[in-house]
């Protein structure tokens, strides 16, 4: 029994040509756009504000172009990664990306070149991210699926977990312009070779997963309920999440926290991140995804309303913690359902339009907080505890999700009863 099925299962095996694209997946998502703007963002929020003296909301907004840009851009990069395989589409995303973050070294105090640079960013932001890697890693793998894109999803947490205390360090030596450099650089230097060298997707032509490797018209998809409370969970977990991380430092640091004791807050984000998405990865692997989930939005809204009342840098962090160790609801359990419900023939379109809702709720929650900022002055704990209920909301939605198999059972069954009705009558 053990031969024919490590025969069946070679993903098993360390030396399984899929895992080198998983490694290539987590460095480039660790320096991607899914991790530089948004654990990054608000370390430039007072730097900024300083030499320009923008107000917080008018800065808050350039994230918020980036992420509505992101919605836009998402189905159509979602489109070419189906037709043309990722790594065409992956490598010119990180030329462009890196190039726009590096300018913004040259950011002049014209806040509309900050808003356009964000702009860009949003374009090809999800080229370089989760949705660009996903489609590969998911060709490889059927049994560790879920363990695959989470491992290539940690390299998100690593770079939430570095790039802020990097990032801070750069601000705190060399100024804010070295950090978006340097920053922009890096990005290029990791991302860019690796996906060169190991990214590519396995063409599968008759297996077993063959059935995965199809999969359901986008049509036919959208106009099930399944697909619309996966993504009615995604726009409001992110509601939730954005609106938190967006503003975490300077909250903090409003709160008598030191700079780089809010950057290590956030950096905690990234640290515990990656032990949250294995963890999910492996429950994926072992038990119903929409469960998963369910538990992992629970801490979501347990670290926002602790970040609510957060008064100490051990309370940051503390929160930072839960709400790091649940980002696996967003990133390994979003593509793993779509994969499970619909196959893999338009894996990266249904994803991509996913993350638009995810980018729209991007975009809502870091806005309002400013906004709610700057009248009031300061971050009530109210205000940040209405966050905890865009993510509270799914966990009741996704008891409507059905198991796998009945998908598929009523498909086979729906097929039958067609097969029947247009046989011919072996009476006649």
């Amino acid at each position: 029994m053990t031969g024919p099925k490590n025969k069946i299962d070679p993903e098993f095996r360390f030396g399984y040509p899929g895992w080198k694209v998983v490694l290539a997946g987590f460095f480039g998502v660790m320096v991607s756009f899914a991790a530089v703007v948004p654990y990054t963002f608000g370390l430039y929020l007072k730097p900024l504000a300083s030499t320009f003296g923008w107000h917080r909301e008018s800065i808050s907004i350039a994230f918020s172009i980036a992420a509505l840009t992101v919605a836009v851009c998402s189905p159509g990069l979602g489109i070419l990664l189906d037709r043309y395989g990722p790594r065409r589409v992956i490598l010119p995303c990180i030329v462009l990306f890196s190039s726009a973050f590096t300018s913004l070294a040259l950011l002049t105090s014209h806040i509309a070149h900050f808003y356009a640079v964000f702009l860009v960013l949003g374009i090809v932001g999800n080229g370089t991210a989760y949705l660009g890697y996903s489609r590969a890693i998911a060709s490889w793998f059927v049994q560790r699926r879920g363990m695959a894109l989470a491992v290539m999803l940690a390299g998100g947490g690593c770079g939430a977990m570095l790039l802020p205390v990097l990032t801070q360090s750069l601000i705190s030596n060399y100024g804010w312009r070295i950090a978006f450099a340097g920053v922009g650089l890096l990005a290029f230097i990791v991302g860019f070779p690796l996906t060169a060298l190991f990214v590519r997707e396995q063409r599968i032509i008759d297996t077993q997963s063959n059935t995965e490797h199809s999969g359901e018209s986008v049509r036919k998809v959208v106009r099930g309920r399944i697909f619309w409370i996966l993504l009615l969970t995604v726009f409001l977990y992110s509601i939730s999440v954005n609106g938190a991380i967006a503003h975490f430092s300077a909250l903090l640091t409003d709160r008598g926290v030191s700079p780089r004791g809010a950057a290590y807050a956030i950096a905690a984000i990234g640290g515990s991140g990656i032990v949250g998405r294995l963890v999910t990865g492996a429950f994926l692997d072992r038990f119903f995804g929409p469960r998963v989930s369910q538990i992992m939005l629970l801490l979501t809204v347990s670290g926002v309303l602790l970040l609510s009342i957060a008064n100490t840098l051990a309370a940051g962090i503390t929160a930072a913690i839960l709400i790091g160790f649940s980002m696996g609801s967003e990133g390994d359990v979003t593509p793993y359902l779509l994969s499970r419900y619909f196959g893999l023939r338009h894996f990266s379109t249904l994803y991509a339009l996913t993350w638009t809702a995810f980018a729209v709720g991007g975009a809502v929650g870091p806005i309002i907080l400013g906004r709610v900022f700057d009248v009031l002055g300061s971050y009530r704990p109210l205000t940040i505890q209405l966050l905890a209920i865009p993510a509270l909301v799914p966990c009741l939605v996704m008891f409507l999700l059905p198991r796998y198999g009945e998908i598929s059972q009523l498909k086979s069954k729906s097929d039958n009863t067609l097969s029947q009705l247009s046989a011919p009558d072996p009476a006649i």
